[in-house]
């Protein structure tokens, strides 16, 4: 018995070493790590228009860590331009409220606020050097007294995030379901 399962784990190995790794790239290089995926069965139509708004209302766990909604922006970006969709073709915008509005602070505010760096700076720096609006909630800014000064250059402030997914929904973009 023991000689079998030995020969069934040998057997395997190779499996697991060939498993492949996720990579950021070519958009966006400081987060949205995604795999390639060979041959789908459900084609990406690489003429389409893909434009998609993103909410990110959930701070990161810790104020340490990179805020999961913030790298999914990065990750949609990445898989597109990665499955073949032209960079021109690939469109996404980003709406911060509530809780998660602290994450566009610059490194400065950021650690005066929470004593580390913003772990999520580089990476909204590259979303806005890609084109990419991030927009923060006015109501969100005003009422949690987040300063407009601390902001991520670039970073856009709306009166707030309804009216922001109202003009991008007028603008063509989806809003991410999930």
């Amino acid at each position: 018995m023991r000689v079998l399962r030995n020969l069934l784990l040998v057997a395997l190995l190779p499996s697991a070493a060939m498993a492949q790794q996720a990579q950021a790239g070519p958009l966006i290089h400081s987060g949205g790590a995604v795999f390639d995926v060979p041959s789908p069965t459900f084609a990406t139509p690489a003429d389409m228009e893909f434009k998609l708004a993103f909410e990110v209302a959930t701070p990161a766990p810790s104020p340490d860590q990179l805020n999961v909604s913030l790298n999914s922006v990065a990750r949609y970006l990445n898989m597109h331009a990665r499955a073949g969709v032209p960079v021109d073709r690939i469109h996404a915008a980003v709406v911060v409220h509530g809780a998660a509005g602290w994450e566009v602070l610059d490194d400065a505010a950021y650690r005066e606020r929470y004593g580390v760096d913003n772990p999520n700076a580089e990476l909204v720096r590259e979303l806005v050097a890609a084109g990419v609006p991030v927009v923060l909630c006015g109501q969100t800014a005003a009422s949690r007294g987040i300063p407009r000064a601390g902001l991520i250059e670039g970073v856009e402030v709306a009166l707030s995030a309804m009216t922001a997914f109202l003009v991008l929904q007028e603008q063509g973009y989806r809003v991410n379901p999930w």
